[in-house]
């Protein structure tokens, strides 16, 4: 990439269940962060102007791109894709195709994003399935889970890849020297797991181009004794709402315990309140941003659908390390079969 040239990221403005209010209150606030940063907002005109103008925020770079329609949540992705041209993700998208913007986020449809980044931005030649990788917290790093749900169905060679673009984006995003990469199974010996895992163990072995630690399985995740774990969209995506539910479930149950307690406990709690805080902090989706689509010519990151400012200023963010980082070309470089 170009240095010293202005990165600009699209924003759906109208995807997630609080756009726009949410979205671009986000996206003025990634601006703040990063003064070198360029923000166009897709979404219907009028309702977009009008957040903004609750806001304070640099006019040189905050641009609204008028978008009348809105891909529902409940809408077939692949139809509303084809059939909502006008639409604020379909426009974003074509925007990053373009190249008027660098890379787009949204907490609308993932269904829709998904086809939409596949159809509209397009894959690498070479990489046979974009995957959704997305940032989960362990006890000591964050952990890339690769594929989260794009891909239901994968081959080995298909994990393979996985394998290679989560090593390149750790080691150039989140900056680990040599990530471990652990293929998700039932257990650590080799006899173990189904024929997908049985046949894909091999191909990671034998990979020299990245740090494969072996298998690993789910409960060590929160261990971190790997940078990244691999697996098929249908298994991570089940581990993802298990981990999401499963925190909530802990966050609930610590607030009821403090409310409802005796004085003994209430002073205890308020005893240690900043650090429960910090340590609550870790298990907030907010921290770590959105999930990119690794293996597309150009970025797509998707955020929750019930995401607010803070998670969609740091996903915003996170594509300007991205793109800063040159993430796609070298992923082409390392797996691409582009034309020269």
């Amino acid at each position: 990439m170009e240095e010293n040239k202005q990165i600009t990221i699209a924003v759906d403005a109208m995807g997630g269940d609080f756009a726009p209010a949410e979205t671009v209150k986000g996206a003025v606030l990634a601006t703040e962060a990063d003064k070198g940063l360029c923000v166009k907002l897709y979404g219907i005109e009028d309702q977009v102007q009008a957040e903004l103008a609750k806001l304070s925020y640099d006019a040189d770079r905050v641009f609204v791109v008028h978008a009348p329609d809105v891909i529902e949540t409940c809408e077939s992705p692949v139809k509303a894709i084809k059939a909502k041209k006008e639409s604020s993700m379909v426009k974003a998208l074509y925007a990053v195709k373009s190249g008027e913007a660098d890379a787009i986020v949204s907490c609308g449809n993932t269904g829709a994003l998904l086809v939409g980044g596949q159809l509209i931005v397009g894959r690498i030649r070479g990489i046979e399935r974009a995957a959704l990788a997305f940032l989960v917290p362990s006890m000591k790093e964050p952990v890339m889970l690769i594929d989260a749900g794009a891909n239901v169905d994968c081959r080995p060679e298909m994990l393979l890849q996985f394998a290679q673009m989560g090593s390149i984006y750790m080691e150039d995003v989140v900056h680990r020297t040599s990530p471990k990469i652990g293929l998700l199974n039932i257990g650590e010996e080799e006899e173990k797991g189904n024929a997908q895992v049985k046949a894909t163990l091999p191909l990671l072995k034998e990979c020299e181009s990245i740090n494969f630690a072996g298998s690993v399985q789910s409960r060590e995740m929160t261990d971190g004794i790997v940078d990244v774990v691999v697996c098929d969209g249908f298994i991570g995506n089940t581990i993802l709402k298990t981990y999401e539910g499963v925190a909530a479930f802990m966050l609930q149950s610590l607030k009821t315990t403090f409310t409802n307690s005796g004085l003994k406990t209430k002073i205890g709690a308020g005893l240690i309140k900043s650090d429960l805080k910090n340590m609550l902090k870790q298990f907030s989706v907010e921290e770590y941003g959105g999930a990119p689509m690794l293996g597309l010519k150009n970025l797509v990151v998707k955020t929750h659908g019930n995401s607010y400012a803070p998670e969609i200023r740091n996903a915003i963010l996170q594509c300007r390390d991205f793109v800063a980082a040159d993430i796609a070309a070298k992923i082409s470089a390392a797996l691409g079969t582009e034309p020269k």
